[in-house]
């Protein structure tokens, strides 16, 4: 299984909350972290800047619990949209657009959530958790959106801070659910303190409570991250990422790679 991974820590002004954020999630055995950089175009005209290198950041990262390793931390943008409008920013060719590890796009409307899961070139689409969605599901959006190799973001943070968003949370995870049947799913922190994040284990068992399976709870915090990261490779390259998994060896394979002659003898 590949490694546990939160990809939404809110990109704080202050370098020492994130210092003692990375710490808390390399602590709890997260090897890949994403940074956050929101913006919201209903608040103000903002415009997309360079991400800051990790490296410009932390001059040294923590090492993960349990290997060797030291943490890695990516670049993500996500764009609040509630107009039509907002989209033009992300299908226009921007330098500054292509730099971040992973992009995703927070939708208001059904509308914008359709054409989140069609057309826009993203990573993530953000499902909203802390209020009674405005809109239902539907299929064919959803069903294009996977198969385009979109993954969809559900928070767990707001569950912990108030058992209102917490109802919140699980009623609108359990309405995707219904659509999606579990695929493409990913489970973030978004913490913006070290006592807000969980251990990956505790994460996917929160999962069970929206719904997921056993494996796909578990998938959410570890291979489905890594597939919306290839996703964020195969957009920036604008060509592909060939991943490469060893298949294991049945055991009718092995017993046919046995010499004839071996065969015998044991048989006798």
């Amino acid at each position: 299984m590949a490694g546990f991974a939160d990809l939404n820590l809110p990109q704080a002004a202050d370098k020492k909350s994130l210092q003692s954020l990375l710490e808390a999630a390399a602590h709890l055995g997260y090897s890949v972290v994403a940074l956050n950089h929101v913006i919201d175009f209903k608040e103000k005209k903002q415009e997309i800047i360079k991400p800051v290198s990790p490296s410009e950041l932390f001059p040294s990262l923590p090492i993960v619990q349990g290997t060797s390793k030291r943490i890695k931390v990516l670049t993500r943008l996500t764009l609040v949209v509630s107009d039509p409008s907002h989209c033009n920013l992300l299908r226009s060719t921007s330098a500054n657009i292509r730099l971040y590890d992973i992009i995703a796009v927070f939708p208001k409307t059904e509308k914008l959530f359709h054409i989140a899961c069609t057309t826009l070139d993203v990573d993530l689409v953000c499902i909203n958790v802390t209020e009674k969605l405005p809109f239902y599901f539907r299929r064919p959006p959803v069903n294009m959106a996977i198969d385009r190799g979109i993954y969809f973001e559900l928070l767990y943070t707001p569950a912990i801070k108030d058992s209102t968003m917490r109802r919140y949370t699980i009623s609108n995870a359990i309405s995707l659910m219904q659509i999606c049947k579990g695929k493409n799913i990913v489970i973030s922190s978004a913490a913006e303190r070290p006592l807000e994040l969980r251990g990956p284990y505790d994460v996917a068992n929160l999962g069970l409570l929206f719904g997921l399976s056993e494996g796909e709870a578990k998938a959410a915090v570890s291979t489905n991250c890594r597939a919306t990261m290839l996703h964020g490779e195969t957009r920036k390259s604008a060509c592909g990422v060939v991943y490469t998994v060893k298949k294991p060896r049945k055991v009718e394979e092995e017993e046919t790679a046995v010499p004839a002659c071996k065969k015998a003898k044991t048989q006798a």
